[in-house]
């Protein structure tokens, strides 16, 4: 083998290594290094070390590939670190024909035929979100939980599934829809979370009026239809109540564990019970409560606006009526920094570069999301 091939070869296996972002494969894998020419330099390196200028011709799955920027740097990463010559990347982007594509697809398709979060061995950890009533920031627990996540390192994606009051898109500032690749959907990512939501093709001011079967069909779709890779963590942001999206997800994710989320007024509380009960008709277990909008910081001291005690009453009942404990697992502050950094695009438990805060709030969804894992 020459140095050029040798060097060819050395360069390949190097970006075996690389991943798309989206498939969580390596771009070798998916065929979209089309090929590789090292040329020997007509300038030399420093010394002895001979000097290559290599092409890497790529193509992505889809053209104008969000993402594309991305693959290039950590292909031009791999080439430029190589430790045994002197070599100069020349990346050549374009997009795979309309036949390749198509193959690559189904056979991403063919090895998941049905719902990937239903399979024997599966190792993602399921949380549903619920609450008995709206308006005590379900969603917003949801979306911190699941930046929380994501900032301790755990692959995380989250599905807005109150189809009637999505709210996700907004909370992680997301305005884009998700990448199409022949059938199959890409999630959107926004602050390490891989995102879908209804809201990112209806738009936030359409409204939704689906029943029965097509609402089971729009989360059946969400599992089987968006790539999702094999994420450690999966979050669904479940609608208010015990209607019909709470049973799909009871009969189409058994393995998925429920967390209720209330507010310390009974008002609330009576309520986020009915939430909970629904483990008494479906194979769900209630994995615990938090009590949101718990007090309120005023110059030191502690008021309890919304009166206390609710969340622990919904652990005590729920836990007296399954017959097996459910925990009061976290009481969140009333912040105005959940509403307001929410809102804004950011989950307020993240500070502007993405990590976790470390703060009160920061430690408290921490110890939230590590006790959630820690549960068998």
């Amino acid at each position: 083998m020459t140095d050029a091939r040798h060097i060819e070869a050395q360069i390949y296996e190097r970006l075996s290594k690389v991943i798309d972002p989206e498939l969580g494969r390596s771009i070798t894998d998916l065929g979209m290094i089309a090929a590789i020419n090292a040329v020997g330099a007509t300038s030399q390196g420093d010394g002895d070390m001979p000097s290559y200028d290599v092409t890497v011709h790529v193509e992505l799955t889809v053209e104008g590939c969000p993402l594309s920027q991305t693959i290039t740097n950590q292909i031009n990463g791999a080439i430029v670190s190589y430790p045994d010559a002197k070599l100069t990347p020349h990346i050549e982007v374009s997009s795979m024909s309309h036949d390749k594509l198509a193959d690559l697809v189904a056979g991403l398709k063919a090895e998941r035929k049905q719902n990937p979060f239903n399979k024997p061995g599966v190792k993602t950890r399921i949380f549903a979100i619920a609450s008995g009533k709206g308006g005590v920031g379900k969603s917003s627990v949801s979306a911190n939980l699941a930046a929380t996540f994501a900032a301790l390192g755990y692959d995380t994606a989250a599905i807005d599934a109150d189809i009637y009051g999505f709210s996700l898109p907004k909370l992680f500032g997301v305005h884009t829809q998700p990448t199409n690749l022949n059938g199959m959907l890409m999630p959107v990512t926004a602050w390490g979370v891989k995102l879908i939501s209804i809201g990112m093709f209806a738009g936030a001011d359409r409204a939704i009026l689906w029943r029965g079967p097509r609402l089971q069909r729009s989360l059946e779709q969400f599992l089987s239809d968006v790539w999702w890779g094999d994420p450690d963590v999966l979050l669904l942001d479940l609608a208010p109540g015990t209607g019909d999206m709470a049973i799909s997800v009871a009969q189409t994710l058994p393995n998925a564990e429920l967390v209720v989320v209330t507010t310390p007024q009974p008002s609330a509380s009576d309520v986020a019970v009915r939430s909970g009960l629904v483990a008494l008709q479906v194979p769900m277990k209630v994995r615990g409560v938090v009590e949101n909008m718990s007090w309120y910081e005023h110059k030191g001291e502690r008021l309890e606006i919304f009166g206390a005690g609710g969340g622990r009453r919904v652990s005590d009942q729920l836990t007296e009526t399954l017959g097996y404990d459910v925990p009061l697992l976290a009481q969140l502050p009333l912040d105005p920094d959940l509403r307001e950094v929410g809102e804004s695009g950011r989950p307020a438990v993240l500070n502007e570069d993405g990590a976790l805060r470390s703060d009160a709030l920061g430690r408290t969804f921490r110890e939230l999301a590590e006790g959630l894992l820690r549960s068998e």
